[in-house]
């Protein structure tokens, strides 16, 4: 994510070639923060800072995320497997109890601007419970959304090719800390193109509950 860009890339024009039609979709491992009262009023201060600033696709409310992993594409995974990867999970994270995590922190990247997860090795037991559910139903463990995993919130998504300056200084490099609490892991199908927000949780496994 750092150093930082001197210039923004246009995401869904790079992602073109990736993008899925309605009706099929993949199934992530994420950690839903739209209800998170903590989680919505450093993104929305963010939102306010970037007013003005154009060429992003601001996250809605409603789909303020984590991504923790990519399962697979949910024509290769059954129900049953499914089924399968829930259960391993709910057995897993029984043994974890709620993580709690500092937002504050801004990273940018050319194609998106988001808030670092602090610190970061308090979620891997998110990301290790996530690979071996899906592991074990599907006998792979799934692929990290980014070649190296920063657990990260992402504020807004690049829609066009532009300097990166104004942004930077429009945003800053961080907001005031806020603490987050994470209380679950959902399983969700992203249906279609990543612009239509067509999100469909399959289920939640709730951390620390025996």
């Amino acid at each position: 994510m750092s150093p930082l860009p001197t210039r923004m890339a246009n995401r869904w024009e790079r992602r073109q070639a990736f993008m899925l039609p309605p009706g099929q979709g993949r199934l992530y491992w994420h950690v839903l923060l739209g209800e998170d009262p903590a989680a919505r009023a450093i993104v929305q201060e963010a939102h306010e800072r970037l007013t003005g600033c154009s060429g992003l696709d601001l996250v809605p409310h409603q789909f303020i995320h984590l991504t923790t992993l990519v399962a697979g594409f949910v024509h290769e995974i059954t129900d049953v497997q499914v089924s399968a990867m829930v259960d391993e999970a709910t057995r897993r994270l029984a043994q974890v109890e709620p993580i709690t995590v500092s937002l504050g922190r801004v990273l940018y990247h050319p194609e998106a601007i988001v808030l670092e997860a602090r610190p970061a090795e308090r979620l891997s037991p998110l990301l290790e419970a996530a690979k071996a559910a899906t592991e074990v139903a599907t006998g792979w463990e799934g692929v990290l959304a980014h070649d190296a995993w920063i657990p990260h919130v992402t504020v807004a998504y690049s829609c066009a090719d532009g300097p990166a300056a104004p942004i930077i200084g429009a945003l800053g490099r961080r907001l005031p800390d806020r603490e987050v609490t994470i209380r679950s892991l959902h399983l969700v199908n992203q249906d279609g193109p990543e612009t239509v927000w067509d999100w469909r949780p399959l289920a939640e496994v709730r951390l620390g509950v025996r």
